[in-house]
């Protein structure tokens, strides 16, 4: 599994690169910050499918990384999906990295 970290998503990110970013949180995680857009709770990810882009880079997140890895192994499993990347340490690394 392809795994980015904090600090790299933030070069992209700069960079304006072409990636998807989806936050795989429950709505009231979501509503507490964000780094994108897109919300697809985990537990509809996989009704979901046709909102994963299959061109590009797309990094999954959740708030540790953990609910991220699992359902990107189950999406690169099932649908054999080779473009997913799980943000190491999810949404909270992300933050903290922010303020150091």
């Amino acid at each position: 599994m392809k795994s980015i970290s904090a600090r790299e998503l933030r070069d992209k990110l700069k960079n304006k690169e072409d990636i998807q970013i989806i936050d795989i949180r429950e709505p009231y995680e979501y509503e507490d910050g964000a780094l994108s857009n897109e919300n697809i709770p985990l537990d509809n990810m996989l009704l979901s499918i046709d909102r994963i882009s299959t061109d590009k880079p797309v990094v999954i997140y959740c708030q540790s990384g953990k609910r991220a890895s699992a359902i990107i192994y189950m999406l690169e499993k099932e649908h054999n999906l080779s473009n997913l990347i799980n943000l190491d340490g999810g949404y909270a690394t992300y933050m903290e990295e922010e303020y150091v």
